[in-house]
C-alpha cells in the first residue's frame, strides 16, 4: 500500500515531468508547474482539504488538457477516482475557446464536491495571476472579462468549501480594485 505522502509526491513528480517544457504567460515566464502546485496548496492551506484524491487531482488537473497525458495513463498510475476528478475539470480542447468557457459555466453546478473545490482553487490562482502578474499582451478589458467569467464559473461551485469561496471573493474584489482605475 502506498503512503498518502508518497502518492502526493508521485502526483507532483508526474505533473512536473509532463509540464516540464511549459511556461506560464506571466512576464517572468515562470514554470507552468507552479500553477498546479499553487492550486493544491490553496486547497490544503485555505480550504483545509486533506482528501488525497482531491489534492492529487489538483496537481494533475491540467495534464490531460495541456500535455500528452491520457485518461488511461492517469487511471493506471493514480486510480479511477483521480482520473475522474481530473476529467471533470478538463476542457475539450477540440472545441472553440468560447464554447469551452460557456461549458465551464454550465457544468460547474454539476461537478462533484472534489471537482468544485479544485475549480475554485484554480480560479483563485488564475485571478491572482491575472491581477498581479498578467500576460503582457492582456489588455485591462481582457483581464476584467476573465474576472467576470471566473465569477460565473465559481457561482456554480458555491457550497463546496466556504473558506475557498471567501478567498475567491476577496481575490475577485482585489482584482476589480486593481483593474478599475485601469479600465476607466
Amino acid at each position: 500500500m502506498t503512503l498518502p505522502t508518497t502518492a502526493l509526491l508521485d502526483a507532483i513528480h508526474f505533473a512536473a515531468t509532463k509540464h516540464r517544457d511549459q511556461r506560464r504567460k506571466d512576464p517572468a515566464a515562470s514554470p507552468y508547474i507552479n500553477h498546479p502546485i499553487r492550486v493544491a496548496q490553496l486547497l490544503a492551506s485555505t480550504g483545509t482539504v486533506t482528501d488525497l484524491v482531491t489534492l492529487q487531482g489538483a496537481l494533475l488537473h491540467d495534464t490531460v488538457e495541456d500535455t500528452d497525458t491520457t485518461p488511461d495513463e492517469l487511471t493506471e498510475l493514480f486510480g479511477p477516482e483521480v482520473q475522474q476528478v481530473v476529467a471533470e475539470v478538463t476542457d475539450d480542447k477540440s472545441l472553440p475557446k468560447g464554447d469551452r468557457k460557456r461549458l465551464q459555466i454550465e457544468h460547474a453546478p454539476h461537478l462533484s464536491h472534489r471537482a468544485k473545490q479544485i475549480k475554485m482553487a484554480d480560479k483563485i490562482a488564475n485571478i491572482q495571476d491575472v491581477t498581479l502578474s498578467p500576460p503582457a499582451d492582456w489588455s485591462a478589458q481582457r483581464r476584467q472579462d476573465y474576472l467576470d467569467w471566473s465569477e460565473q464559473v465559481v457561482a456554480g461551485c458555491r457550497g463546496a468549501n466556504a473558506a475557498l469561496e471567501a478567498l475567491f471573493d476577496q481575490s475577485l474584489a482585489q482584482g476589480r480594485q486593481v483593474l478599475e482605475p485601469v479600465a476607466s
